[in-house]
């Protein structure tokens, strides 16, 4: 049982320490795009991979910024030896990472744009980017004093379960306002996204097509199945 115990409570502080380092480096690298990172722990040190519009803003001249994150992730969050590096969201693909949506909906609303036109339009833009489904929620001080939640919704969505957590990508950010700050929650169903209920049936050809190519194409034929 102790054993258990002591698995647990380090997965519980690996997310927390996770989650801790995603809120720094939004904070320190704002302005370049943020768009989630990655940690992988080596025996040498600690990879942690930040994606990013602007790599540039996250490096800085002559690598000044980059050393500078390291040496404070190593200090104020006892990372083992972290090496940061650096990954480019090309423009073709920020439409569809869901903390870059979110970050450039905030900055809208910071800048005056009314909810529903920054809501409703980010919802079409991920849909056009090729998005199965998408969620936008602002909450907070929309129009008065008093706080209310709205929801943007298109397309083919999961709210909760293994398939929301698979396939469901999830990115937040804050607009601090005159009236208050709202909330920013935009959740995105990827593109190409099989659902488990999704079955595909094949000809025989097709099959013989597929296993001499090797291919794992699009299905041809899709069936929904009631659950």
């Amino acid at each position: 049982m102790a054993g258990k115990k002591s698995t647990i409570k380090a997965i519980v502080d690996r997310n927390v320490e996770r989650h801790l380092v995603k809120e720094f480096l939004m904070k320190n690298t704002k302005r370049s795009g943020f768009g989630g990172l990655d940690i992988k722990r080596t025996p040498n040190g600690t990879e942690v991979t930040v994606h990013a519009e602007r790599p540039g803003l996250v490096i800085g001249r002559k690598g000044k910024i980059i050393k500078e994150l390291e040496g404070r992730l190593k200090s104020e969050f006892e990372l083992f030896e972290p090496q940061l590096k650096v990954e480019e969201i090309k423009s073709s693909d920020s439409t569809l990472n869901a903390q870059v949506m979110a970050e450039k909906i905030a900055s809208a609303l910071e800048r005056g744009w009314y909810y529903r036109r920054a809501g409703n339009s980010a919802a079409e833009n991920i849909m056009s980017a090729g998005a199965r489904g998408v969620i936008v929620t602002v909450a907070g001080k929309l129009t008065g004093s008093r706080n209310r939640t709205q929801k943007f919704i298109m397309g083919h969505v999961k709210y909760c379960g293994e398939t929301a957590l698979q396939h469901m990508d999830k990115g937040y950010a804050v607009a601090v306002r005159k009236l208050g700050t709202i909330g920013v929650t935009v959740e995105i169903m990827r593109a190409n996204t099989r659902l488990p209920h999704e079955i595909s049936i094949f000809s025989d050809e097709e099959l013989k097509i597929r296993e001499e190519q090797g291919e794992e194409g699009e299905a041809a034929t899709t069936v929904e199945v009631e659950e």
